[in-house]
């Protein structure tokens, strides 16, 4: 896809205020789904499963079938609220959004207007830069998923040029809460960041409650990302677009950073910004126009009339609101301090989103230093080669695993990174790759010996020199073995063994 004229960022953000509201989609890991008995896709026992497969009556909206709440979505649902610091409504009420799509088989979306769960919340979000931002949350409400529509043929995945498209309704009735901030102003040109850091916050949270699986590359955690822009001095908001459904950290600061020059260059022209949804397209970094952005009145929204209203009791409240676990900010000072590590070691493990996936994989056996290594490291360099979340890649038990096979001696950390090629690749877990490839560390001397003496055999002028003192000369003879090993050997037992026969 081709860009659109672009303003530089700099130039953007001396000309136009950003205003920023962001639409986080967290599904919830029940075993059920929202209103029907059928299994959860959300919950990784039944990721996967073939299409159409994980369905009632009631997720097909069959004439006759009755939605029934699922309560343990609502507890994680008033969890989530408290965690955002949020208001617990004593009672709120079920609405019917209307509109008509092929994956919404109702023609309706069972969700919460203006009754919500939770609202008039906060969250704190610190930058790479230091700077600290308290996001305003307007609410936290419950909703069902639509389906998923599988367009096939045309170039583009989407339904332009498709010759047919498939719809698999497994999704449909998933337990959602939508988390909506109020618009963010003053960010400036840290809005691109701050975007990012606050859905990585709320990914942290989500995942300390253990209410989600919580993985963007599966739809887990979904965003949508608002930015208008004004001119500098002005109050008045500016038009603003809505960037739909962007499923990676490093997209959505890419995808706020795009639409702020996009917007920036439009209105420098002279031209207007429409009020629109827009699609995120990961390979070239840019934005397409979707279908006008409908308000509030435009759904048709009034109350669910097969719907109760929801009424937690100050019990039920108190005891979620003792079971929290600790705000993100006070566990990050911890696990800092419990670490040991430097600032700069803490901040590379907070700005690639990885605090969990360290923290488990510290709570799975491995050393906080080996942890951070293999996440901020390999696992990193792999993600933005393929464009991805190193969480995507691998689990923490799976870099545990990794780690563990190193302490052993099982692993150089050569040999480690060819593993964690394949953990990414799903080739299985750390100890299955090794077996797999015969990846393992050549422990046998025997063999290592007889590869030593080749090497030193036909290198007679450095077993010369090394039998007069001069050791580093071992390093050809090092390098010859390790070559003939296939990198599988212990460099530093080569040495020695090198320098053992040497004397010999």
């Amino acid at each position: 896809m081709a860009r659109a004229a672009l303003m530089d960022f700099d130039e953007a953000l001396e000309r136009f205020d950003p205003v920023i509201g962001l639409e986080v989609h967290v599904e919830l890991n029940t075993t059920t789904k929202m209103f029907s008995s059928a299994p959860n896709p959300a919950n990784s026992a039944f990721h996967g499963a073939e299409p159409n497969t994980l369905i009632t009556p009631v997720c097909l909206g069959l004439p006759g079938s009755l939605p029934v709440v699922n309560g343990t979505a609502v507890r994680y649902s008033i969890s989530l609220g408290l965690a955002l610091g949020c208001e617990i409504a004593p009672s709120s009420r079920f609405a019917r959004k209307n509109y008509f799509y092929p994956d919404l088989a109702k023609n309706y979306q069972i969700s919460q207007y203006d009754e919500p769960i939770a609202f008039d919340g906060s969250v704190e979000v610190e930058l790479e830069n230091g700077r600290t931002f308290t996001v305003p949350i307007e609410r936290a409400h419950m909703e069902e998923d639509a389906g998923k529509l599988t367009h096939v043929g045309g170039s583009t995945g989407r339904i332009q040029g498709a010759e047919y498209s498939l719809v698999d309704y497994n999704r449909a009735g998933v337990p959602l809460v939508e988390i909506v901030t109020r618009p963010i102003e003053g960010a400036g040109a840290d809005a691109p960041a701050l975007a990012r850091a606050y859905v990585s916050t709320i990914r942290d949270i989500v995942l300390s409650l253990g209410i989600s699986e919580a993985r963007m590359e599966r739809g887990n955690l979904r965003c949508d990302a608002n930015v208008s822009l004004r001119p500098r001095g002005e109050q008045k908001y500016g038009t603003r677009t809505e960037t739909k459904n962007v499923n990676s950290m490093r997209s959505i600061e890419r995808a706020v950073r795009y639409e702020i020059q996009r917007q920036a260059a439009i209105l420098a022209g002279g031209g207007t910004i429409t009020q629109e949804t827009r699609h995120w397209h990961e390979d070239t970094g840019t934005t397409s126009a979707g279908r006008p952005k409908s308000d509030a009145d435009d759904y048709r929204y009034f109350p669910e009339p097969d719907l109760l209203p929801v009424e937690p009791t100050a019990e039920l409240i108190d005891e979620l609101r003792a079971a929290l676990p600790e705000p993100p900010a006070a566990r990050r000072r911890r696990l800092k301090g419990e670490w040991g590590f430097t600032d700069l070691e803490f901040q590379d493990v907070v700005n690639g989103g990885l605090l969990v996936e360290v923290a488990e994989t510290v709570a799975a056996g491995a050393s906080p230093a080996a942890a951070r290594k293999w996440w901020t490291g390999e696992l990193t360099r792999v993600a933005n080669a393929r464009e991805t979340d190193a969480a995507s890649l691998a689990s923490p038990a799976q870099v545990a695993e990794l780690a563990a096979l190193v302490d052993e001696g099982v692993l150089t950390d050569r040999l480690a990174r060819q593993v964690l090629e394949g953990v990414a690749a799903g080739e299985g877990s750390p100890r299955e790759i090794v077996e797999a490839r015969g990846l393992a560390v050549v422990s046998d001397d025997g063999a290592l010996i007889a590869a030593i003496d080749d090497a030193l055999a036909s290198q007679p002028d450095v077993l010369a020199k090394i039998r007069d003192g001069k050791v580093q000369a071992a390093g050809a003879v090092i390098g010859a073995v390790m070559k003939a090993m296939q990198g599988k050997a212990d460099a530093a037992r080569v040495r020695e063994l090198v320098l053992e026969r040497a004397q010999g």
